[in-house]
């Protein structure tokens, strides 16, 4: 299955998880196109100051991959700063969030699958 950027669906969440200002999803597939256990397989933009808040993964995981920008992000509590090429992964219990805390766009790719 091929996708065009300009097929992808996009949405827009406000205070995601109990973050702060918008988060633009921008779906690769959906989950009901996908065979495998994966719940989201999107683009993440945050502008300067929004953020995704804290939460946890039962019986998922998910992993983070940065794109562009630099993001201050939280692994059960271990805070890291991210930038370009980087990546985390959380999951089985786990919780994190992340903030982007540059002056420039944060684009992340995320995947969530769900342990069989």
């Amino acid at each position: 299955m091929f996708r065009k950027a300009e097929e992808r669906k996009q949405e827009t969440r406000h205070e995601m998880r109990g973050g702060k200002g918008d988060v633009k999803l921008i779906h690769s597939f959906t989950d009901e196109e996908l065979s495998s256990p994966t719940r989201v397989c999107a683009t993440i933009v945050l502008e300067p100051g929004c953020s995704i808040g804290e939460h946890v993964h039962e019986n998922e995981e998910e992993i983070f991959y940065i794109i562009e920008g630099t993001a201050k992000a939280s692994d059960n509590g271990k805070e890291v700063i991210l930038n370009a090429g980087d990546s985390l992964l959380t999951g089985g219990g786990e919780k994190h969030c992340i903030e982007n805390i540059g002056q420039t766009t944060l684009k992340l790719f995320a995947v969530v699958i769900k342990f069989a």
